[in-house]
């Protein structure tokens, strides 16, 4: 090591592989060079080169790391793994040090020419860019004015000047003349032309993935025979570039390959791919299916709270929270808000999230997610079921008269919706049936006396629902034999004794619903930002 001393007059304690030694300078600004050996470890049976740091007791595992550690002659002495019975270590033989010099100066070689072209790289980039800047691109005064329009809007416009807002999903440049864009702004994709200046001038060469343009164009249809998202392309006169993104774009955070965790994390990110969006597109279609079917059939939609101080799925389950001082929880089902609303609206249905804290770690379990509950008076057992079936065949029939049809079909093309009458049988029928068929719960057990309601196939349980008690009596022995305090429910309580009537409703898990639909294995994969055991971000 070397040391340069300013000012300074005091002992100065070097250490190095054991040895320690003092130097006191008699003036300061001396320098001073003080020479060690220094040894290297290497062990192929034990040893590292990406951990290791060449000390006995984290040796480096072949030489040339040890070269390379070294970096330049004269070489620090080398131990290996002696051959000697009761010897630990031996100084490297001539012939292993050798060859070790041999491959430490191809990798020099290498090295050398892979720094000399990354310089060349360099110096030619920046040259390309200092004479970009000198082109300029105007806008053509002589063309007709741009109309502003959306890219699924665009099959009209054909023939015609267009002004294009979007995302550059991919790029593609063909030699110094041409750059090829797919234009993405959450309508549909858009292939586009740029030539000449266009994509020679300085953003043009900067243009990355992600980064926001405004496209100036002629909307025209692709030649026969060629092929291109909507069956015509923007052949552009003029551009803006609106915000620029890091060379690589998306790459550079995650890819398809990456880790399940990695694409949770950047999960902003991993929704501007094609699949994820087709997803929640046809979640977005699927969730206004439910209301219409509601609409269209008299019900009218509630928005309860989410901050509760009553349980309706037992207490292991809920998220406690301080609301003021006040113990309070994140709702688990809206049912009791919805019975309170059927004496003043009748068929009532509210779409929102709730939340279950259970230690379930399955496929299809979340922390958070979006309920589907509808409450209904005076029915019977048997009108709540014909309700639940026409709901699901109904929701489906209206997402496969939609446009997200095809998207549905491009995400699971063997979809086949469900028939009517869907089969109906007794707890004890239900479990037989689910026996003998060999249809288990992802544990691997068999399903139990109560576990059972309206099942999906891959799915299992979407919808779950009942006859609700309506004895103000019975309800107040049901508290007893749960052990529940009945004072904080006194507003649930009242539906029993203010004109009570006979009621049911259900519950339905958008996401499980559209597991199934879209045949997805994993019910994170139908959520924005899924929530969770230990996920909880972003």
């Amino acid at each position: 090591p070397s040391v340069h001393i300013l000012g300074i007059s005091s002992t100065i304690r070097f250490s190095c592989s054991g040895q320690e030694v003092d130097i006191t300078p008699s003036s300061p600004g001396i320098t001073l060079c003080l020479c060690f050996s220094v040894e290297l470890y290497v062990s192929d049976k034990c040893g590292s080169d990406q951990d290791g740091d060449g000390t006995e007791q984290k040796p480096f595992k072949t030489p040339l790391k040890a070269l390379m550690f070294a970096g330049k002659e004269p070489f620090p002495t080398i131990y290996v793994e002696s051959q000697k019975e009761g010897e630990r270590w031996a100084v490297i033989s001539k012939t292993q040090m050798k060859n070790a010099k041999k491959a430490f100066n191809r990798e020099q070689i290498k090295s050398d020419a892979k720094g000399k072209k990354e310089a060349e790289d360099t110096e030619r980039r920046e040259k390309n860019l200092e004479e970009a800047k000198r082109i300029i691109i105007e806008k053509d005064l002589s063309l007709p004015e741009p109309e502003m329009v959306k890219i699924g809007h665009l099959e009209s416009k054909r023939g015609q000047r267009v002004k294009v807002f979007g995302w550059v999903h991919r790029l593609r440049r063909q030699g110094k003349n041409l750059m090829f864009i797919v234009l993405r702004d959450g309508t549909g994709f858009l292939q586009c032309v740029l030539s000449d200046k266009l994509c020679q001038c300085y953003n043009g060469l900067l243009l990355s993935t992600e980064s926001t343009v405004a496209l100036y164009g002629t909307v025209t249809q692709v030649p026969e025979g060629k092929q291109a998202p909507g069956g015509h392309e923007l052949h552009c006169d003029f551009w803006e570039l609106i915000g620029l993104a890091p060379a690589g774009g998306a790459d550079n955070l995650l890819n398809e390959e990456s880790d399940v965790d990695v694409q949770l994390n950047n999960r902003h990110m991993l929704i501007r791919g094609e699949n994820i969006s087709k997803v929640l597109r046809v979640r977005s279609t699927v969730t206004q299916c439910f209301r219409d079917h509601f609409f269209n059939n008299g019900y009218y939609e509630i928005t309860p709270p989410t901050l509760v101080q009553t349980q309706v799925e037992g207490g292991s389950t809920l998220f406690n929270l301080n609301y003021f001082g006040e113990q309070a929880y994140l709702t688990q089902s809206s049912q009791l808000y919805l019975e309170t609303c059927i004496p003043a609206l009748g068929d009532t249905f509210c779409i929102a999230q709730s939340y279950r804290a259970e230690q379930s770690r399955t496929r299809r379990h979340l922390s958070e997610y979006t309920h589907i509950e509808a409450e209904c008076p005076f029915i019977s057992f048997e009108d709540l079921l014909n309700r639940l079936e026409d709901l699901v065949c109904d929701v489906v029939d209206r997402v496969l008269k939609s446009p997200a049809a095809q998207l549905l079909y491009d995400i699971n093309p063997n979809f086949k919706p469900p028939k009517r009458p869907f089969k109906r049988m007794n707890y004890t029928e239900a479990i037989e049936w689910l026996r003998e068929h060999d249809i288990k719960k992802d544990d691997g057990t068999y399903y139990e006396f109560g576990e059972v309601d309206v099942l999906m196939p891959n799915v299992g349980e979407i919808v779950g629902g009942s006859m609700r008690i309506w004895d103000a009596d019975e309800l107040l022995e049901g508290y007893k034999k749960e052990g529940i305090d009945p004072t904080p429910y006194y507003w649930y309580t009242d539906q029993r004794k203010y004109g009570s009537c006979p009621h049911g409703g259900y519950g339905l898990g958008l996401e499980r619903f559209l597991t199934w639909l879209l045949n997805r294995h994993h019910i994170r994969d139908v959520c924005l930002y899924p929530r969770f055991i230990q996920r909880c971000r972003p």
